[in-house]
């Protein structure tokens, strides 16, 4: 793989995640909750993507939840955990629920992408080969059945390309000494970090000496998950993936199709190379 095409993959798995979270916050999402009783939009949040754990482990509770998400306040979860729980009364069918819901909404949203059946062949071997070690809720969604080929299966592949690349995300960040709450203050910010619910009490200048390892740990993100698409897709292939990905991502965010600074993709720099845009990984 050359570096042009792995800094637009690189690129294009921004796209992913914020196509991802697009549909997690939407409106449509939101009155879906509501239609199934949940109080609030972040019940349904917690408890139908982490209800997917399910589909891995016997005993899924708020602890294992924080766990395989990462990034966010464990007391936050667990109260809308709970709050979840009460709803569905299981987080399998939550889990259910969720992954009916991102269906739904690429459905409605997402109708007009060309060649949705070619993203879901390339996206669907991109899934199936990736290592999922240490990555439970990945794994989880995996194993959710999906929908039937169409604008659903697409933003449901859409949301474990996310899933895939954000636990890859988390257990590096882990490895290099940095953690959940050290990598939001070290990209994103004190702002960020109160989102997430760990509250506004933090100076992210003490932090400042952990980037060079946040860094790293992208760096480690990237590498494993070019690695899957080099051996998995051929050279064609993978240039005709970043092409359905920027497709989807005019399609959900209205994002032309250029990388940061306006470059076309095939001329972006790798979010490592010196001068990175702080903010650039959110996480949710």
């Amino acid at each position: 793989m050359d570096e042009s095409q792995a800094a637009r993959l690189v690129y294009f798995d921004q796209v992913i995640h914020d196509a991802g979270t697009r549909w997690m916050i939407h409106r449509d999402t939101t009155n879906r909750a509501t239609e199934l009783g949940y109080p609030s939009l972040h019940t349904f949040y917690f408890v139908g993507r982490g209800g997917a754990l399910s589909n891995m482990l016997d005993n899924v509770d708020a602890e294992a939840v924080t766990k395989a998400m990462g990034w966010w306040e464990p007391n936050l979860v667990r109260t809308h955990w709970e709050a979840g729980l009460a709803v569905a009364g299981s987080p399998r069918k939550a889990a259910q629920q969720y992954g009916q819901a991102c269906a739904a909404w690429g459905e409605d949203h997402l109708a007009d992408i060309s060649d949705t059946n070619q993203f879901i062949e390339l996206a669907e071997r991109v899934v199936a080969a990736a290592d999922a070690t240490r990555l439970p809720l990945f794994d989880g969604w995996r194993a959710q059945t999906r929908a039937e080929p169409g604008p659903g299966r697409l933003l449901q592949l859409i949301h474990l390309l996310r899933e895939w690349r954000g636990g890859l995300h988390l257990t590096a960040t882990t490895d290099v000494g940095v953690s959940p709450l050290a990598a939001i203050l070290t990209n994103e910010g004190p702002s960020q970090a109160k989102l997430f619910g760990w509250g506004n009490e933090f100076n992210d200048e003490d932090y400042r000496e952990l980037l060079p390892r946040h860094h790293k740990a992208e760096t480690i993100t990237n590498q494993l998950t070019l690695a899957v698409y080099e051996r998995v897709l051929s050279h064609e292939e993978r240039d005709k993936f970043a092409d359905l990905v920027a497709d989807v991502g005019v399609a959900v965010l209205g994002r032309p199709q250029s990388g940061p600074d306006n470059k076309p993709p095939t001329q972006v720099r790798s979010p490592q190379t010196k001068g990175q845009r702080r903010g650039s990984q959110k996480r949710r």
